[in-house]
């Protein structure tokens, strides 16, 4: 069985069809969506998934948009296990509203803090800031997706106790490679951050995470099958962590 922790179903462009495809093919998949209004949207639809589940996110790079939101994150708190997307970014797209997303972020951190959550971050240009405010609201089962940062706060983080997320895009790149290499593999997960993510001309899709699996399973020199089952294992510390 793998498992897609990341990827963004409400924003292709059929939707139902990709939820559908993956319940077909038994694919864990998690759902992030941008703003707790796109999950009000979204959620209904889910329901009845065996396989699909729906993050509650409050995007960093939407942060104009977060005011009006943040009472609707706080009131979909309890339909879900899974957080996300939320977070901190400074590069340049995200960094002129670096003060709102660090009140936005704090506000999603306090609420959640003493729910039982798994938490998907967005940390790009901020994983030290966003590391520090994870263990100033002692915030645990968190998740760093597409991590991009530097080795020193990587180091941190696991310290922390804190896992990666791996997609296709990190492991065609010797950056991505580079990091991959310096995560145990009893911290690490799989996602696609499909459709943000492709391969070749097309976009991805949850079963690309097995594009990871391969990888991981020629760099460490074990079987796909193996990599696999300790994926698995990996997710499942991480829910009975919040069970």
């Amino acid at each position: 069985m793998i498992i897609d922790t990341h990827c963004h179903f409400d924003m292709f462009e059929t939707p139902l069809q990709v939820i559908k495809e993956c319940e077909r093919q038994k694919i864990i998949t998690i759902g992030m969506t941008n703003l707790p209004s796109h999950f009000e949207m979204g959620f209904p639809h889910i329901k009845s998934f065996k396989y699909i589940r729906m993050a509650l996110g409050l995007h960093p790079l939407l942060a104009q948009k977060h005011h009006g939101e943040l009472l609707r994150f706080k009131n979909n708190i309890e339909k879900t296990s899974y957080i996300g997307e939320i977070g901190l970014d400074f590069s340049k797209e995200g960094i002129a509203t670096k003060e709102i997303q660090i009140k936005s972020f704090e506000f999603v951190l306090e609420t959640i803090k003493t729910k039982n959550k798994i938490v998907s971050l967005h940390s790009r240009r901020a994983e030290k800031e966003v590391l520090e405010l994870l263990r100033k609201h002692r915030i645990e089962n968190v998740i760093f997706h597409w991590y991009s940062g530097g080795l020193t706060v990587l180091r941190q983080i696991l310290k922390s106790g804190y896992y990666f997320s791996i997609n296709p895009s990190m492991v065609k790149s010797n950056s991505g490679q580079k990091l991959i290499s310096e995560i145990p593999l009893d911290k690490i997960l799989t996602e696609t951050d499909s459709p943000y993510t492709s391969i070749g001309n097309r976009i991805t899709r949850p079963s690309d995470v097995k594009v990871v699996i391969d990888y991981l399973a020629k760099s460490n020199n074990l079987s796909t099958g193996i990599i696999e089952k300790k994926i698995h294992t990996n997710f499942k510390d991480l829910i009975n962590k919040i069970q």
